[in-house]
């Protein structure tokens, strides 16, 4: 079993490692290294079985394209895509082989994320994910202005930090409408830094997003009639409050476990085995309802305001 890992930056790479510790054969392919063109080439040239897309969002509907019209099961890290129209190609293009590949939702492996999935939430009337990171303060030798995260199209919070909209769009999947209201800077006109998005539906959400924050944050917020949630993703505290009480919940987590569970049901969709039993696993045909609502997100985008000045 040969897997080829296309795009060799910190998740790529991160999956390359994760492929191999697992057992499988695995190829790094570097899009700077080789280009888009020698990428293709090698892809046309290798008997593989699966690849993995890591690349920059713009550049992966040929390759995925490519890959499945050779049958090959893809994991595909989020988001799917930036493009209305390519979110359709996509969509058509992956139909052999949709049930045996997957999307990048690493955090349908988290274990606060599982037990929320498995709890009665019918008494939710509010919530709000909340995901924020000073993009200075990423990684060491790494300046925005370099990185994907800058360009336009395929750049910009919402689509790099969607897995909050994905939990959502699990937990509470009947949204009607969406209002997408972001924060530019002027150094980087279509990039947003800062992007809210308020959904409607029985359940009434905001996910919220930026590259702002001098201090890392991640929130899970749920207002219900019998009790209220309150994760912290980043602390670590985990609270259920009811009238007159409090549970404290723990989960234990290493952030690479979710990479490699991910990647190990992955391995099981190729070679025809079963699965983990999580739930929401992120098979790419039982995804595309949380990738059309991040493309239409990203099209609907608003920009209500600008930051000046050298940063980031």
């Amino acid at each position: 079993m040969t897997i080829l890992v296309i795009g060799a930056g910190s998740v790529g790479t991160r999956h390359f490692n994760n492929l191999k510790s697992l057992g499988a054969e695995a190829e790094l392919l570097s899009i700077r290294a080789i280009g888009i063109d020698g990428v293709i080439q090698r892809l046309k040239s290798l008997d593989i079985t699966g690849a993995v897309i890591a690349t920059e969002t713009q550049l992966r509907l040929e390759l995925i394209q490519l890959c499945a019209e050779r049958h090959y099961p893809l994991y595909i890290e989020k988001p799917l895509t930036h493009s209305v129209r390519d979110f359709r190609l996509i969509r058509h293009a992956c139909k052999p082989v949709a049930k045996r590949s997957m999307l990048g939702y690493m955090m349908r492996y988290h274990p606060a994320f599982q037990y929320l999935a498995a709890a009665d939430l019918s008494d939710i009337y509010r919530y709000r994910f909340e995901i924020g990171h000073d993009v200075t303060q990423w990684r060491t030798n790494w300046t925005f202005a370099d990185s994907y995260a800058a360009r336009d199209p395929g750049g910009g919070v919402l689509l790099d930090l969607c897995h909050e909209l994905d939990m959502a769009a699990c937990l509470f999947p009947d949204i009607h409408r969406l209002h997408v209201g972001c924060i530019g800077h002027t150094r980087f006109p279509s990039v947003d830094f800062a992007t809210q998005v308020a959904l409607d539906g029985p359940v009434q959400g905001v996910v919220a997003m930026d590259y702002i924050s001098p201090i890392s944050l991640r929130r899970m917020q749920m207002l219900g009639a019998r009790r209220h949630i309150d994760f912290d993703l980043i602390a670590g505290t985990y609270w259920i409050t009811g009238p007159g009480d409090t549970e404290t919940l723990t989960f234990s987590l290493e952030r690479n476990d979710m990479f490699l569970a991910a990647m190990r049901d992955f391995l099981a969709l190729i070679a025809g085995r079963p699965t983990s039993n999580i739930l929401h696993l992120p098979r790419l045909d039982k995804s595309m309802a949380s990738a059309d609502l991040i493309v239409t997100a990203y099209q609907e985008r608003t920009f209500t305001g600008h930051l000046n000045g050298d940063w980031p």
